[in-house]
């Protein structure tokens, strides 16, 4: 450990040099004006004598103690609290110092008064010189704040703002002009010389009267829905919605101007942080070669994000695209540079491939995230591909890996597999069903974790709504009653994992999605956030697309969930499970290298009994 080492009086700057010599002086005025003030402003002449031949050991002794205490290490222009403390205890020990040389050596004439008076006069001379020279300082550099930066508006009244507030006030972007909030109890006292007001309702009018063209949201530990009014109210009023950081960024002091940003659409989903068991998670992958299928996709490269936290002794990267596979690649070992990182370029259907992966890495676990998940594009004349990758290559990896006697076999899979009427719900069902069956009665445990939409992943709504909003509109959206599950990929990641941990084998995890979602609400949002009004970008109702459902379920009719103690995780159990003679069936109908789509369709009714399908298509 480095230790710090304190520069000694002769290497301080002369700017410290000065503040030093300002000090000692103070130190001798506040003797002065301590005799000064005990004799009613006339001094008498023997304790005048007395008063200026006692500063010969009075100001070396307060010298050494300044010097020691560390009071030129800091910066008058930023004076703190600490600065204060550090100050007042030099004062303080000086004090009693000054006290014991008079008792011991019995100096005359030296009125205890005096030895009262000094260090407060001291403190407040010392302290009073530093904090007004702060107040100056900072009043030159940056101005008055109605000349400097944005009006804004904050919203919420808490240790949130209370920071914020601090923050600003060094920016050359916003000034603060009031404080909007809620509770009743606030409104008509100050934060920080800011007026609070109340409603948030009325923030139209506010800002208005005001100039604020701009809102900061500090209310980080509020919940969701309140957020989500919060951020509704001041998008009607025409205001520009940003927030702060995290929580627990605040209290620690990270937070900083810059990372205030733009209210984004995860902000108003109601989506709680994630608990994880973060010891049990280390111990099964920390120290431990982990592999991850489809490392290049949405939920594949933030699974490896999250397993590179927990140290892996070696993380492999498997993927069919060659660019996907250089990007994640390269993003961790720039993150993780002691990060043992080996990319493969495989193809999950390949058998020897995938078995020679295998040979070579030895992965103790495995996550299998590699799959065709766009619903209308798998649907007609990439069905077969669908199925191949999907379930097929699925069985493959899972064969392979209880070959080698991996420990855990993680699939991820999709609400959609739920009652399907899309192949590629029919094939993430089927995917399911052949890891229930590769999972019989071998050491490696082999669990499943289902569910539904990633805000942001690839082929999903936002990016596409996003790109939409930029050229003007219209928005396209299928139905206008048409509903979707959603979660933040860190989220879904993070679940996977502790999904992982907590299985035994043969489980098919369901993830709590919480509410649905309309994905007609969820582009008004993301207009909303855009800076826009409905008026600006139009929406327009597309009708359903083939093999899309209203809604989605994450559990079949004929399924039950058992809880666990993990409250966003429950365990699905079926009642249906492939025998052994329809297994072999299966996989022999999964040889054939082509099969045109309604014979897949066909095909797919017969293994997934649940499965309606569009034989129109």
């Amino acid at each position: 450990m480095k230790k710090t080492i304190k520069p000694t009086l002769f290497s301080l700057n002369p700017r410290t040099l000065a503040a030093f010599a300002f000090d000692v002086c103070a130190a001798g005025g506040a003797w002065l004006l301590a005799f000064w003030l005990r004799f009613n402003f006339d001094t008498p002449a023997e304790f005048q004598g007395v008063a200026v031949g006692s500063l010969l050991w009075v100001l070396p002794l307060f010298a050494a103690l300044f010097y020691f205490f560390g009071l030129y290490q800091g910066l008058w222009r930023f004076a703190s609290i600490t600065d204060l403390q550090h100050l007042l205890s030099a004062v303080f020990v000086g004090a009693l110092l000054t006290s014991t040389v008079v008792a011991i050596f019995k100096v005359p004439l030296i009125p205890r008064s005096v030895l009262v008076l000094h260090p407060l006069l001291l403190s407040i001379i010392m302290g009073g010189t530093r904090f007004a020279y702060r107040s100056w300082k900072e009043h030159r550099v940056y101005g008055p704040a109605k000349l400097r930066g944005q009006p804004v508006l904050i919203i919420g009244a808490g240790e949130a703002a209370d920071s914020l507030l601090r923050e600003i006030h060094r920016s050359g972007q916003w000034y603060a002009v009031a404080i909007v909030d809620d509770n009743p109890g606030r409104t008509g006292r100050r934060l920080r010389g800011l007026p609070i007001m109340s409603p948030i309702e009325n923030i139209g009018p506010i800002a208005e009267n005001l100039g604020a063209k701009h809102a900061i949201i500090a209310m980080p530990n509020d919940r969701p829905a309140q957020r989500r009014r919060v951020t509704e109210l001041a998008s009607a009023a025409g205001l520009t919605v940003l927030t702060v950081p995290s929580y627990d960024d605040l209290l620690s002091g990270r937070l900083s101007v810059s990372s205030i940003r733009k209210v984004e659409l995860e902000d108003l989903l109601g989506r709680e942080a994630v608990s994880l068991d973060d010891n049990g998670v280390h111990d099964l992958l920390g120290g431990n070669v982990v592999l991850v299928t489809g490392a290049g996709g949405s939920i594949g490269s933030e699974l490896c994000r999250q397993i590179a936290r927990f140290k892996p002794s070696r993380l492999v990267l498997v993927d069919a695209s060659e660019f996907a596979l250089y990007s994640i690649g390269e993003e961790l070992r720039a993150c993780h540079p002691s990060l043992q990182c080996q990319s493969w370029a495989a193809d999950v259907r390949d058998k020897d491939r995938v078995a020679e992966i295998f040979a070579q890495e030895r992965p103790v676990v495995v996550f299998h995230a590699a799959a065709y998940k766009h619903v209308p594009l798998m649907e007609s004349v990439n069905a077969w591909q669908a199925v191949r990758t999907n379930a097929l290559g699925t069985y493959t990896v899972a064969r392979i890996a209880r070959d080698f006697e991996v420990r855990k076999f993680v699939l991820i899979s999709t609400d959609k597999a739920v009652n399907p009427t899309n192949v590629m719900g029919a094939t993430k069902r089927l995917a399911e069903l052949l890891c229930l069956a590769v999972n019989a009665g071998q050491e490696t445990k082999i669990v499943t974790v289902r569910f539904g939409n990633v805000l942001g992943s690839n082929g999903s709504v936002i990016p596409k709504f996003r790109e939409q909003i930029a050229q003007g509109g219209p928005i396209t959206v299928t139905h206008p009653d048409i509903v979707r599950y959603f979660m933040t990929i860190p989220e879904a990641a993070q679940l996977v994992l502790q999904a992982g941990l907590m299985g035994k084998g043969g489980e098919i995890f369901v993830l709590d999605m919480g509410e649905p979602v309309k994905i007609v609400d969820l582009a008004k949002d993301m207009i909303r956030l855009s800076g826009l009004s409905d008026d600006d970008v139009r929406i327009e109702f597309t009708g359903l697309r083939p093999g899309e459902k209203l809604y989605e379920e994450l559990l079949a009719d004929d399924e039950t969930t058992l809880t666990t103690p993990h409250p966003k995780l429950r365990i699905a159990h079926f009642s249906d499970d492939l025998s052994a003679e329809e297994c072999e069936e299966l996989l022999n109908w999964l040889q054939a290298p082509i099969r045109p789509t309604s014979e897949v369709k066909t095909g797919l009714q017969r293994f997934v009994p649940e499965y309606v399908a569009d034989l129109a298509v």
